[in-house]
């Protein structure tokens, strides 16, 4: 599987384009050289520093993992350096009913300063779809930093981070208390259980992590050793003794009053609802603490109900998190499973026409769909986007009728609207 996605050919389209301005758009392969200018492409393409050698070894693991495309200008300064880059790879997304639709995960997009506005992101990125096509993945994914880029190749915000903030002096607990205990372990003895829990944990929207990603927040690469030592970690062990969930975070300094320590969650998984209220309760019974932050967490999480006073728990933003971009509509709304049945026919737009047309979407009691095309009235028009903005059951069809990015009668909207939304927001975790 590895091997066939790595080795699926530049896009012509995009290398077409892209060589009549006098740029080439490669795969970067498995060359050491190419592989360390495509990292240090992408660190300055994120405003970070410039990777060390030691940073540079660790890198090139993800090199090898997945498929890289970058852009070189051969009359740049540094012609080695690409100038622009991308990388992806299929992965299971967690869609409703505890289902793994395949996805094409897109991540390190960056173009230089002084290359924009010369069509390379759109080179990049419609590469990468018909890649996905090329690929047969009906799906494509990403987490964004500027959020007005990817609607116009047809993504749509599909989960939602929250930060929340805990004033733990008036935090009282008044959740569960669950019958395991929590013991202080190692970050060598987290990243031995982080996967398993992590798999066990996954809901809608979730995407399975790598060895690497745990390496990098646990701090254990050797370039982080420096930075890392004051991150600590627990684990949740039921009555059983089995563990079921872990969380990682790390003190601040208190300053002057050695009783206003900041706590920064950087990970809390939780496979069981016992875990999630102990180690909640661990990290706001912390003695000295008086705020925990916790970043690309569920829009609806249970703590604010754990707490005597609700208020303690401020949400300080929500911010769009996965964006999705569907690439074969029957494929994607039959592997899912939704809410009520019904039936709905929708009318899809697609600019790029990779996944428009007209389909009738049929749900049986069960919530399994069934998906045709059909010449018939449409119940519902939208845009390839907010369909796929849909697919995870975190975005209202009443509230996109409302923005004007669905249209349809008000009893078919209602309708759509019960048969797609979840009961529990989809939510992804961290960062890709």
């Amino acid at each position: 599987m590895l091997a066939d996605f790595r080795t699926i050919p530049a896009d012509t389209a995009s290398r077409d384009a892209l060589a009549s301005q006098g740029l080439r758009y490669e795969l970067v392969g498995g060359d050491t050289a190419r592989q360390d200018a495509f990292s240090q492409a992408v660190a300055r393409g994120f405003h970070g520093g410039a990777p060390e050698e030691q940073a540079l070894v660790e890198m090139r693991e993800s090199s090898r993992e997945r498929r890289a495309i970058g852009v070189w200008d051969d009359s740049a300064a540094e012609p080695e350096v690409p100038v622009a880059t991308v990388d992806s790879w299929p992965t299971p997304l967690r869609v409703p009913g505890d289902r793994d639709l395949e996805a094409w995960a897109i991540s390190v997009v960056t173009v230089a300063p002084t290359h924009r506005r010369r069509g390379i992101a759109r080179g990049l990125l419609e590469g990468e779809l018909r890649a996905a096509i090329a690929h047969g993945t009906p799906l494509a994914i990403l987490t964004v930093s500027e959020s007005t880029i990817y609607g116009r190749y047809g993504f749509g915000p599909a989960t939602w981070a929250a930060e929340l903030v805990v004033d733990t002096k008036r935090a009282r607990w008044v959740g569960p208390t669950p019958a395991g205990r929590v013991h202080l372990i190692s970050r060598e003895s987290t990243r031995a259980i982080a996967l398993d829990l992590e798999e066990r944990a996954r809901a809608a929207g979730g995407i399975p992590t790598w060895g690497g990603h745990w390496d990098r927040q646990l701090g254990l690469r050797p370039s982080q050793a420096s930075k890392s030592a004051d991150l600590r970690a627990v684990r949740y062990d039921d009555a059983a003794g089995e563990p079921q969930g872990f969380a990682v975070y790390r003190v601040k300094d208190a300053g002057p009053d050695f009783t206003r320590h900041p706590v920064e969650i950087i990970d809390l998984i939780a496979a069981t609802p016992d875990a999630y209220a102990a180690l909640w309760r661990y990290v706001l019974e912390l003695d000295l603490v008086h705020e925990v932050v916790a970043w690309q967490r569920s829009v609806d999480e249970p703590v604010k109900w754990m707490v005597a006073d609700a208020r303690a728990v401020l949400t300080r933003s929500v911010t769009d998190h996965l964006w999705a971009r569907i690439l074969d509509v029957p494929r994607c709304l039959e592997g899912r499973t939704w809410q009520r049945a019904g039936r709905v026919v929708l009318d899809v737009a697609d600019d790029l026409g990779l996944a428009g047309g007209r389909f009738a979407l049929e749900v049986d009691d069960a919530g399994a769909a069934r998906v045709t095309t059909t010449d018939e009235p449409a119940d519902v028009s939208l845009g390839i986007a907010a369909l796929s903005s849909l697919l995870l059951g975190g975005a209202s069809p009443i509230t996109l009728a409302a923005a004007g990015r669905l249209e349809g009668d008000a009893a078919a909207v209602e309708r759509l609207h019960v048969m797609a939304v979840t009961p529990v927001p989809p939510c992804l975790g961290f960062w890709f």
